[in-house]
């Protein structure tokens, strides 16, 4: 039997078939809305005149309320000038569909808040109460903290900007201090010839130690460095470029060196609860008259025992003779700089967030932003302030995977 040849057909075509691939949207124009703070101590504005050009040219609306920037010396008119509206009124700010802050959600704002709105702010996990988060949830908002937004490379853009304002404010701060003009004991922080260097005692090798350090040594300060990971000790010297002397955190060899120093830092990190305590009140008693104790970690708590919180008007009190600067929030002292790389980081993130069409796409295109929200759509994604406030817990992964 004869075989038959194959039969082709002329609607039979050898093109590859369309894959429906995971399109970006059409971009959305945003209404970002910028409130005065009236939070103690705070003084930066998360946007700067030269962000807010940048976002209005692209199409974006800007309300500003009035006298937002005055803390960071940015007028209206410079707000103006630079393309957004200013309101005289809270509540007219709060209409915007995003609220960009640089404090945290207060329970003033949470009267103002409308349903569905995205909230970018820090969170201070220390000072957030469960009624503010419960009435966040209620309306459904979704939020963004500073200290938990990661960058594509995995690291904190915002806190890391504050550590190294803090850290490099820290000696200025001392050599303040320890000035005549200041009732100090008289002492130019540093070295000249013919006289030994100051002698400077910084208590954690994180960000704000590394910087406090750079500091000091550019300043010509003899720099001791304590802390209890060997990784960020060996970090530290490898980011600053020189032996330093470093140590463990040991009572009896941190006593004895306290007991010589003129300036001494605290720049010990927390884990999300409170720092803990490395100086007792027994160290600080045995240290020089007139030396100065700077306690960064005040923030969260402080890591000297005889620590207690003072502000920006009366930064200093005396105890046992020693001058004890122990201001929270430092860079909000230095808002202009503070303002400037806040604004570096959420200028970008909100053009990125109007292109993807909204920030439900952007957490969606963006993995490193998912790490920042803590509240989405009303539910909490903060496995720590679950914990804390004995909330409801939802994996932010599963949220957005069910929303497709």
């Amino acid at each position: 039997m004869a075989r038959q040849k194959p039969v082709i057909s002329p609607s039979f075509v050898y093109e590859p078939l369309e894959e429906t691939l995971d399109i970006k949207p059409k971009g959305e124009e945003l209404c970002i809305g910028i409130p005065k703070e009236k939070s103690f101590n705070e003084n930066r504005i998360s946007l700067t005149p030269e962000g807010v050009s940048v976002l209005v040219a692209r199409g974006h609306k800007v309300i500003v309320e009035a006298g937002a920037g005055t803390g960071a010396n940015y007028s209206d008119k410079d707000y103006s000038e630079a393309g957004a509206q200013i309101a005289h009124d809270t509540e007219k700010v709060f209409e915007c569909g995003i609220i960009v802050k640089s404090a945290p959600v207060s329970e003033d704002d949470c009267k103002f808040l409308k349903p569905n709105q995205y909230i970018i702010s820090p969170i201070h996990l220390a000072l957030m109460k469960r009624e503010i988060l419960e009435k966040m949830m209620e309306k459904r908002i979704t939020a963004l903290s500073f200290e938990n937004l990661k960058d594509d490379s995995g690291h904190n853009p915002i806190v890391r900007s504050m550590s190294e304002i803090a850290g490099s404010a820290v000696m200025l701060i001392a050599s303040q201090h320890l000035s005549n003009a200041n009732n100090g004991k008289g002492v130019l922080l540093g070295g000249i010839s013919g006289i030994p260097p100051t002698k400077v005692i910084i208590i954690g090798a994180g960000i704000v130690g590394e910087y406090a350090a750079r500091t000091a040594l550019a300043m010509g300060a003899s720099v001791k460095i304590f802390d209890n990971s060997i990784y960020r000790l060996k970090r530290l010297q490898n980011n600053i470029g020189g032996r330093l002397w470093t140590s463990v955190v040991e009572p009896k060899i941190l006593a004895k060196q306290l007991k010589t120093c003129d300036v001494a830092v605290g720049a010990v990190g927390g884990n999300g609860g409170r720092t803990p305590i490395v100086v007792t009140e027994e160290m600080v008693s045995a240290m020089r008259p007139g030396s100065i104790i700077v306690d960064v970690s005040i923030d969260r708590g402080g890591c000297f025992e005889t620590s207690v919180v003072t502000t920006h008007k009366n930064p200093v009190f005396k105890k046992f003779d020693v001058i004890h600067y122990c201001v929270p929030n430092i860079p909000s002292g230095f808002a202009r700089t503070a303002s400037q790389a806040i604004s570096n980081v959420l200028m970008p993130l909100l053009i990125e967030t109007g292109e993807d069409g909204g920030i439900d796409k952007t957490i969606w295109h963006k993995i490193n932003i998912r790490s920042g929200i803590y509240l989405f759509k009303g539910s909490l994604t903060n496995f720590h302030l679950s914990e804390r406030f004995n909330l409801k817990f939802t994996d932010l992964n599963l949220l957005i995977a069910g929303r497709r």
